[in-house]
């Protein structure tokens, strides 16, 4: 199947404004846009035009608008970003004062105020004793830095034959070289091999999905997921496995959220084996489970946080490795140090915003906001579960995704063609006509993802399951 992220759809033949079409042509002609089909907006011959290229051109709350003044739920966040909504003058007001005073400095060696305030403030709200915050650009690259400590880690430590990773079936954990081979869609990965060796998957806690004589019992099945992660440790080697990396809510698949006691039993495993549990919250942090880090969500307590997106809400980029302060240890004495490093990492003008960020989080009681609203955006998906096309909604916080299935009684899914049919050829290009942006995908089996601004309510998920129950009712016809 394939893994884009996010389908191509259909415009409406609303009549572009004049500058709205020189956009679309330019767009079509010089921006490559990331997990993109081109083909689409092509012309094909014949008197054959291509699709335009859909352009958001403001936001404001919750809602979007294209470059036609058409108005759209932002049911994603932008992707998995926007927690305090669109348009907070607040946040462009820090950006704008942070560049008048210092635009930019790295931390090759030096350091900047936003930055060690951001750090301080990072730590302070992250569990046990990681105190160390490593900035990127983003949660790639804060991927990629997590398996590189591990690796010298243990090299300092003289256990310089720990170095493997394990993760799970369909998950996503980035595009850089490392990252990638962490991440478990084959689809991905294949154009890009060979890629970093030593990268090992284990089963995934899609509970939909589960063994059938798991399905009746959540918590043996969690049980037996995280035992595959110690299966793999010892097929592979202990003294050859460094660091499981793993999501609070897996993201890609459709948001698996871990069963009772599945972290409880796999930081014992990592515990046991003297393997490093990197916890990626790169979509989960920051209140989209509800905590600031979705590990305190689901009560574990790992060696390494992985954070990115919700960091800013997407008002300028930054990412973050925060490392306990046993993994620093190695890094305070002699010569050593950690031979890694970006440009623009911990970038002063996006520290600033994060912290302007953190300051709405606190004033409007966000996290919490989240934690009382949640079960409450769960039930209002669930009510979709009286249609055929429905199998499954799950997730947390303002994190869900609902799973598409052929039958609703044997949970038979669709073949490639009639995914291709559904999310492409129908779904991706109504969800958008109904005036609601969010993810139709099928890396593994269908689904329709959703992550909506943290600032909405019973109203907006009213509205959402409606422009929802009006697309779906209908899919079937399309197949």
């Amino acid at each position: 199947m394939t893994t884009e992220p996010s389908t191509v759809f259909e415009p409406s033949s609303d009549t572009h404004t004049p500058r709205g079409t020189l956009h679309s042509e330019a767009a079509r002609d010089h921006l490559w846009m990331h997990f993109t089909r081109h083909s689409v907006f092509e012309d094909h011959g014949e008197g054959g035009l291509g699709h335009s290229v859909p352009i958001i051109t403001r936001g404001e709350g919750h809602k979007i608008w294209d470059d036609r003044g058409n108005e759209y739920i932002d049911g994603l966040s932008g992707l998995f970003v926007v927690q305090v909504g669109h348009g907070r003058e607040e946040l462009a007001e820090a950006a704008a004062k942070q560049a008048k005073e210092l635009a930019f400095f790295p931390l090759w060696s030096y350091a900047h105020p936003r930055a060690i305030e951001l750090a301080e403030r990072l730590a302070a709200g992250a569990p046990g004793d990681l105190n160390r915050v490593f900035f990127t650009t983003g949660g790639g690259e804060a991927v990629e830095t997590a398996w590189k400590l591990a690796k010298q880690y243990y090299k300092l430590t003289g256990k310089p034959t720990k170095h493997k990773v394990i993760s799970r079936a369909v998950a996503y954990h980035g595009t850089p070289q490392g990252a990638l081979s962490i991440t478990g869609i084959p689809a991905a990965k294949e154009m890009f091999e060979p890629l970093v060796p030593g990268a090992f998957k284990v089963p995934n806690t899609n509970h939909y999905r589960a063994p059938e004589h798991l399905r009746d019992d959540e918590k043996a099945f969690g049980r037996w997921a995280a035992d595959r992660i110690a299966e793999a440790i010892e097929f592979e080697g202990p003294d050859t496995v460094a660091a499981v990396f793993l999501e609070p809510v897996q993201n890609s698949g459709g948001c698996f959220p871990p069963p009772p006691g599945y972290f409880e039993r796999v930081r014992e495993i990592c515990d046991e084996y003297d393997v490093l549990l990197v916890s990626d919250e790169v979509i989960c942090s920051f209140g989209r489970i509800g905590s600031m880090f979705a590990c305190d969500d689901f009560n574990y307590v790992p060696d390494i946080i992985t954070c990115a997106k919700g960091m800013t809400s997407g008002y300028s980029p930054i990412g973050a490795m925060i490392a306990s302060d046993r993994l620093f240890e190695p890094f305070k004495k002699g010569t050593t140090y950690f031979p890694h490093g970006y440009t623009f990492g911990g970038h002063p003008v996006s520290a600033a915003v994060a912290m302007a960020n953190l300051d709405i989080f606190e004033r409007e009681g966000l996290n919490q906001h989240v934690m009382d609203n949640g079960p409450k955006f769960r039930d209002t998906l669930e009510r979709l579960l009286d249609l055929p096309i429905v199998g499954d909604v799950r997730g947390a916080g303002y994190f869900y995704g609902i799973e598409l299935v052929k039958d609703k009684n044997t949970r038979e899914t669709f073949n490639d063609d009639e995914c291709e049919r559904l999310l492409r050829g129908y779904l991706s290009k109504a969800l958008f006509d109904a005036g609601l942006y969010c993810r139709a995908d099928d890396r593994g089996d269908p689904v329709i993802q959703l992550a909506p601004p943290l600032i909405i309510g019973q109203p907006e998920f009213d509205d959402i399951e409606s422009r929802l129950r009006s697309v779906l009712k209908d899919a079937e016809k399309h197949l």
